[in-house]
C-alpha cells in the first residue's frame, strides 16, 4: 500500500515542478519537428504526440513540421522507383515528386493529424506548398566541380507565417508537411529539419525542437553517456571544427543556430524514443536532451 502511496506523490512532485514551466510557456509558439525512426514507431510517435497534446492543453502553441523519408523510400519502391541520394539528400525527379506528395500528404501527415485527434486535439493538415516559397537546390560536387542535380528539392527562400497563425489564433494545431512552391508553380520536396527551421526564423517561437531517434548531441557519438546538455551558440563552430559535430548533424546544428540568430530564444534536440522525452526536455529542470542557447 505503501509503495503505491509513495508513486502517487512522486507523480504529484512531477507536476509541481512542471508547474512554473506551464505558466512561463502559457501562449508561447514551440516549432516541434519530428523525425527519424520515430515516425516508424506507432509507440514513439505516439508518445510524443501526447506530448504535444499536453502542450495545446495547458495553452501552449505548438506547431507540428515532419518528415517521412523511410515511408517515401518505401512509396517509391513499391512504384518502381529507385531511391538516389546526392551529398545526403534524395533526388527527386517528376515522377518521384509525384511519389513523395502523395505519402507525405495522404499517409504520413494524415496520421499524425488522426492521432492528434483522437486525443482531443483540433490538430489541421497544413500542406507545406501553401507557405514554403523555395529556390530549386543547386550545389557542385567538391572534388570534380561538376554540377550536382537533385530534380525538384527545393530550399525555402520565403516563409508565409499568416496561415500558420490563423491556425493558432483558431485553436488549432497545424500539422506541416516539407513540401514548397517554386517559381515555376510546381512542387518541391524539401528537408523537414530546413523546413522546420526555416519556418521558425519566420514564426519566432519560444522554442524550436528536433525531435529524432539520437539523444541529443554527444561529444563522442559512440557514448550515450556524453551528452552535452547545454551547448552556447558562440561554441558550436569550435566543435565543428574538431568534428564532434559531423555528419547528418552538421545541417541540423547549423539549422539550429540560424534559427536562434533570427530570434527563436531556444533549440533542443530530443530522442523520441525515450518515452515522454519532449516534456521532460521542457517541463523539468534537468531536461534529457541538448538545449542550444543564443549568447
Amino acid at each position: 500500500m505503501r509503495e503505491g502511496i509513495d508513486e502517487i506523490i512522486r507523480k504529484a512532485d512531477t507536476l509541481i515542478e512542471a508547474l512554473p514551466y506551464i505558466s512561463l510557456y502559457k501562449g508561447e509558439m514551440i516549432v516541434v519537428k519530428l523525425g527519424g525512426s520515430v515516425m516508424e514507431s506507432a509507440e514513439n510517435l505516439k508518445s510524443i504526440l501526447m506530448d504535444i497534446a499536453f502542450m495545446r492543453t495547458v495553452g501552449m502553441l505548438p506547431v507540428v513540421v515532419h518528415g517521412g523519408g523511410k515511408a517515401i523510400s518505401r512509396g517509391l519502391a513499391a512504384a518502381g522507383i529507385e531511391t538516389r541520394f546526392v551529398q545526403g539528400m534524395r533526388v527527386t525527379d517528376a515522377a518521384s515528386m509525384h511519389v513523395v506528395e502523395d505519402v507525405i500528404k495522404n499517409e504520413v501527415n494524415a496520421n499524425v493529424v488522426a492521432i492528434l485527434r483522437k486525443a482531443g486535439v483540433d490538430a489541421v493538415p497544413l500542406y507545406g506548398e501553401k507557405i514554403f516559397f523555395v529556390e530549386r537546390k543547386s550545389g557542385c560536387d567538391p572534388e570534380t566541380g561538376e554540377k550536382l542535380d537533385w530534380g525538384y528539392v527545393g530550399v525555402p527562400v520565403a516563409v508565409d507565417t499568416g496561415p500558420v497563425r490563423d491556425m493558432l489564433h483558431d485553436g488549432t494545431v497545424p500539422v506541416i508537411c516539407p513540401i514548397g512552391r517554386g517559381a515555376d508553380g510546381l512542387p518541391y520536396n524539401i528537408n523537414a529539419d530546413l523546413a522546420a527551421a526555416s519556418l521558425a526564423k519566420s514564426l519566432r517561437p519560444r522554442k524550436l525542437a528536433f525531435v529524432s531517434d539520437v539523444p541529443g548531441l554527444l561529444r563522442d557519438p559512440s557514448d550515450p553517456g556524453s551528452l552535452i546538455e547545454t551547448l552556447k551558440s558562440e561554441d558550436a563552430p569550435a566543435l565543428m571544427k574538431r568534428g564532434i559535430v559531423g555528419g547528418g548533424m552538421l545541417p541540423k546544428i547549423q539549422s539550429c543556430l540560424d534559427a536562434l540568430n533570427e530570434g527563436v530564444r531556444k533549440v533542443h534536440l530530443v530522442d523520441g524514443r525515450m518515452p515522454h522525452s519532449l516534456l521532460l526536455e521542457i517541463f523539468t529542470q534537468k531536461g534529457v536532451g541538448t538545449e542550444i542557447v543564443r549568447t
